[in-house]
């Protein structure tokens, strides 16, 4: 079976040499391969791309290579890298090492948080580099094709509490690769031919990480129509896939056509930061990205300087590693109401603001939060809250918070935002 993956992988590499822009990052900075990064049951190898210029805490791209590929590969092939060198994020490829150099996507231990294989490998590269790179465990993303595509879906369903989003260029659902015989290749998903509703495709997401109830990553799908090796059907199960597990409708509430035969779908809210985001090629076949989608899906994640991405799911996120300092709350602050916090990421004439509104000892079921900007500062663009002057207010699917749990927003601005103090009052 393992060679009926690799045969259309050839082809799929064949076509990458003729699509992928070649993106070689400035001379100062190197691609590097870490060894001894940490706990690896399948042998994976590590390449890290730091640009020469980065964040002082910079969030983490995981890019995934596809079959037959490499990390080395897909760091000369696509555009991460130099995107990287424009907005100071760090890039980690892992490399798959076993034969047809497919990622594990199939196994009943890559489909389990922390069940083994190269999910636990890829996690260790991510803890090492927020370890040794000072990197921001709250910006943490992925993005791969397909081999990687897919992996992109198993990680985020695997951890979700480390990945913020991911955008998957001709991925399949997770789950949809499952096999329980050994075998790698699922001949079902990738013709197509696995189709689920949206209830099943999400119940296989939460049972990788029973139990959990924190906020979900935001997901961006990628796929070509006349796509031969994972058939285009893929796409819109991927689709009711991840709006069941973010909880959004399946009707789009935005479509629009950014270049001739593309179609875009935006599902949630109609931001350039849905929770989920649908690119349908038309007429192209397994051979994604091309020139220009790298961008673009860093523009979904938020990496290109238009704010880290927020958690757009109904539930309560729980706490990442570090949290900002607290801010006063307001009159509806403490126990019963909710407090707010800012943390700041500030460069020469702008910044990024991220505020968490959280819960006091009984859960709320909407918060305003009062926030004056200092003189020449001005907004430009803001994501998961509604703003009127110098009030800010939940949208609709963030305004009920559990008790001791949060929600989060933010706004990007221009000029220097200083220290903001925010109140925070709740009903």
């Amino acid at each position: 079976m393992l060679r009926r993956l690799i045969a259309g992988a050839s082809a799929l590499a064949a076509a990458l040499i003729g699509v992928f822009v070649l993106a070689r990052p400035a001379a100062a900075a190197t691609l590097t391969e870490i060894i001894g990064f940490g706990g690896n049951p399948s042998n994976l190898r590590m390449y890290i791309y730091v640009p020469s210029t980065v964040q002082s805490r910079p969030a983490i791209l995981v890019a995934v290579h596809y079959c037959t590929g490499s990390g080395p590969a897909f760091y000369s092939g696509t555009e991460f890298a130099s995107l990287a060198d424009r907005y100071g994020f760090i890039v980690v490829y892992p490399s798959a090492t076993r034969s047809g150099s497919c990622f594990d996507v199939s196994s009943p231990q890559a489909l389990t948080r922390g069940g083994g294989s190269d999910p636990v490998g890829i996690m260790s590269m991510v803890t090492y580099t927020e370890q040794h790179y000072n990197a921001d465990a709250n910006r943490v993303y992925v993005t791969g094709a397909s081999s990687g595509g897919m992996m992109t879906n198993v990680l985020l369903g695997d951890y979700p509490d480390v990945f913020k989003a991911g955008a998957a260029f001709m991925g399949v659902p997770f789950g949809c690769f499952a096999t329980t015989d050994g075998s790698s290749w699922n001949s079902q998903c990738s013709g197509g031919q696995r189709i689920y509703t949206p209830q099943q495709w999400g119940d296989m997401v939460r049972a990788a990480y029973p139990g959990y109830t924190g906020a979900r990553p935001r997901m961006q799908v990628w796929h070509g129509t006349a796509d031969t090796t994972l058939a285009y059907p893929n796409f819109g199960e991927e689709i009711k896939q991840w709006t069941n597990v973010l909880g959004v409708s399946q009707t789009p509430v935005a479509t629009d056509t950014p270049q001739p035969g593309w179609t875009r779908t935006r599902y949630g809210n109609a931001t350039t930061q849905p929770p989920v985001e649908g690119i349908s090629i038309n007429g192209v076949g397994h051979s994604l990205p091309l020139a220009g989608q790298a961008a673009m899906a860093i523009a979904f994640m938020g990496l290109n300087g238009s704010g880290p991405s927020q958690p757009s799911s109904p539930s309560a996120s729980s706490s990442p590693p570090s949290s900002p300092s607290p801010s006063p709350s307001g009159p509806g602050g403490g126990p019963g109401g909710c407090t707010a916090t800012v943390s700041l990421n500030q460069w020469q004439g702008g910044f990024v603001a991220t505020v968490r509104v959280t819960a006091g000892s009984a859960a709320i079921n909407a918060w305003n939060v009062t926030l004056a900007l200092p003189s020449g500062v001005s907004v430009t663009n803001a994501w998961n809250v509604n703003r009127s002057g110098t009030s800010w207010t939940n949208v609709s699917y963030n305004g009920h918070v559990n008790a001791g749990q949060y929600a989060e927003w933010g706004f990007q601005g221009t000029g220097t935002a200083g220290s903001l103090t925010p109140t925070c009052a709740a009903s």
